[in-house]
């Protein structure tokens, strides 16, 4: 690779590009909605959100000094961060707590990047992201999950033209605003039928001597803060 097409690399990341046009940004918030809200999508979406929530665990291990084991994404859109380190304290605590906050603030900063313009900046490092926790992927499915992700994401930065990518972005991002309640929402009506005390809310509840409900609260305002706030910034750009 010469010195031209570094510069050039560089100057697509670091550049923006022009705003869509305003029935695309609604048109990808419906398509996102939907795929939230169809049960049958959602089973199938569902693991673009798990593998943001044990990417949040992985990354907050790393950087709270925790040694990361590994992540195993399964077919039933669980997933698992296996980190070794004090098992309390500060850093086990922000570690537990990023699972759930990860796809929403991932969301807002993604509507960061689209309102300042840098649609290529946001492909190019979600797919830096994927590849690098594929590095620490311990299973075969999770392994597929994550492949098939960047791959997609490659392309589209790659391969289409700046309408096709910027649908694509706007449409990841309000993926991310709207979805991150959902789970939320899921693991509430989990804990009160099974009560297996396994959760993030439940470590968190034994972590910090708190009720698990305020973790779930917390999650929840996460999310629905993320979403008015990335929405008003992908609405009124």
């Amino acid at each position: 690779m010469n010195v031209a097409s570094v510069t050039e690399m560089w100057d697509r990341l670091t550049g923006t590009q022009p705003d869509p046009s305003r029935w695309l940004i609604g048109a990808t918030a419906l398509i996102a909605l939907a795929a939230v809200l169809l049960r049958r999508v959602w089973h199938v979406t569902r693991n673009a959100v798990t593998i943001a929530h044990e990417g949040g665990h992985g990354l907050l291990a790393l950087l709270t000094g925790r040694r990361l084991e590994g992540i195993r994404l399964h077919s039933d859109t669980s997933g698992l961060t296996v980190s070794r380190g004090k098992p309390h304290g500060v850093g086990m605590v922000l570690t537990a707590a990023a699972g759930y906050t990860a796809p929403p603030l991932l969301g807002l900063a993604g509507a960061a990047l689209l309102a300042s313009g840098h649609i290529t900046a946001l492909l190019w490092g979600a797919t830096a992201l994927l590849l690098v926790m594929l590095v620490m992927i311990r299973n075969a499915y999770g392994a597929l999950t994550v492949v098939v992700t960047s791959a997609i994401f490659l392309l589209v930065s790659w391969l289409t033209k700046a309408q096709v990518q910027a649908a694509f972005a706007y449409l990841v991002v309000w993926f991310l605003l709207v979805g991150g309640a959902r789970p939320v929402a899921e693991l509430q009506r989990t804990r009160r039928r099974e009560r297996s005390g396994t959760s993030d809310a439940d470590q968190l509840a034994r972590l910090t001597h708190t009720p698990a409900a305020l973790w779930l609260l917390l999650f929840y305002a996460v999310a629905i803060c993320s979403l008015v706030g990335g929405a008003r910034w992908l609405l009124l750009q």
